[in-house]
């Protein structure tokens, strides 16, 4: 489990395909802390550190999850949000993030908020809680974040100077596909408003 509060970015320095699945290594800071078999948010994805060495580490995103996230576009120096995984006697900084994608969006306008930045985003909603609502929780890019202007498969975030320097915020840009994670909590009355349904 995360909390969304991205820790640094690491830059991709090799990819490498094997079968259905791939390899990423990367380059950070903080190699020396890691382990073998240690999960870390990718963008928001859940992948298992598999190998260490140096100031690199590589891990493997399988079929499913280079379909389902931005990770498949992925290439050598793109940087990366990462995080590793929260402690139980941690704060709770952000929400409860799973490291689960639940599908892309991409990013249709960026706007200038004299020293912040209005990004906003578009889904194609699919129903079962996936979905925004305003000032509620959503994961982009692994980045915890407060909703404004949500709309049916739209919403908007507004992102402060630390965020913007500190994640690849600075990267995206209109055209830009997201990785997005939806708030559990909504998901789950989702599917218990459907089961009472029935």
């Amino acid at each position: 489990m995360f909390s969304g509060i991205v820790e640094r970015t690491a830059e991709v320095v090799a990819v490498k395909n094997w079968r259905g699945n791939r390899d990423f290594t990367l380059r950070t800071d903080i190699c020396g802390e890691l382990k073998i078999d240690q999960s870390i948010s990718h963008n928001g994805v859940c992948l298992t550190v598999v190998d260490i060495a140096g100031d690199t580490y590589t891990v493997t995103a399988m079929h499913e999850t280079l379909m389902r996230s931005n990770l498949g576009e992925l290439k050598v120096g793109d940087r990366v949000n990462i995080e590793r995984s929260m402690k139980p006697d941690a704060l709770l900084d952000g929400h409860i993030v799973q490291g689960h994608v639940d599908q892309t969006a991409e990013c249709v306008e960026v706007e200038d908020a004299d020293g912040s930045w209005y990004f906003k985003f578009r889904y194609q909603p699919q129903g079962g809680g996936l979905c925004t609502v305003e000032k509620g929780s959503v994961a982009v890019n692994g980045v915890s974040l407060t909703v404004c202007d949500s709309k049916e498969g739209e919403f908007r975030v507004a992102i402060i100077p630390y965020t913007y320097e500190n994640t690849n915020f600075n990267a995206i840009k209109v055209g830009t596909k997201v990785n997005l994670e939806f708030d559990i909590v909504g998901k789950y009355i989702a599917r218990l408003m459907e089961s009472y349904r029935r």
